[in-house]
């Protein structure tokens, strides 16, 4: 079965549950960005908008409005850096140019071998602990650009 098929068959899935609302589009999003590495791709957004029977421009403005969706293919590790100011106070800009450097990369970029891609956040919400990112969904707090390497070497090892 190609992602295709088995993001029809657990968008419909999501469909028979009771949910609220606007849910199972969320839900179906997150499906699809599963399948499809870290990306929701307009095939994928075609099958949601016919499976849930919502309009493919309902479909496309979630997907482009909230920041853990993306139209446009991401790196198997997605890193957020927080760019709040206590996180910039407290050596932020040092350990974005060190992850800029590490990974060969922009912010908004992938790298070359398709591993990561880098954005930033407006907050993280762990400022007690800046400079703050997030692999993953996994937070890493107290940076310096050393631990910054050290962290994605373990990504690259797979952990």
């Amino acid at each position: 079965m190609n992602e295709i098929q088995q993001l029809k068959a657990r968008v419909e899935e999501i469909k028979t549950q009771k949910m609220e609302s606007g849910d199972e589009l969320l839900m179906a999003l997150h499906t699809a960005q599963e399948l499809f590495n870290n990306s929701i791709p307009i095939k994928a957004a075609e099958v949601i908008s016919e499976v849930l029977k919502v309009k493919m421009n309902r479909v496309y403005e979630l997907a482009t409005f909230y920041s853990m969706y993306s139209t446009r293919p991401r790196g198997k590790h997605l890193i957020r850096f927080c760019e709040s100011l206590p996180c910039h106070v407290v050596g932020g800009r040092e350990v974005t140019e060190a992850l800029k450097k590490i990974l060969g990369v922009k912010v908004g970029e992938t790298t070359k071998d398709g591993l990561f891609t880098l954005e930033t956040s407006s907050c993280l919400g762990l400022c007690g602990v800046g400079p703050v990112m997030m692999i993953d969904g996994e937070a890493y707090g107290n940076l310096t650009p050393d631990r910054v390497k050290e962290i994605i070497d373990s990504y690259r090892g797979e952990k």
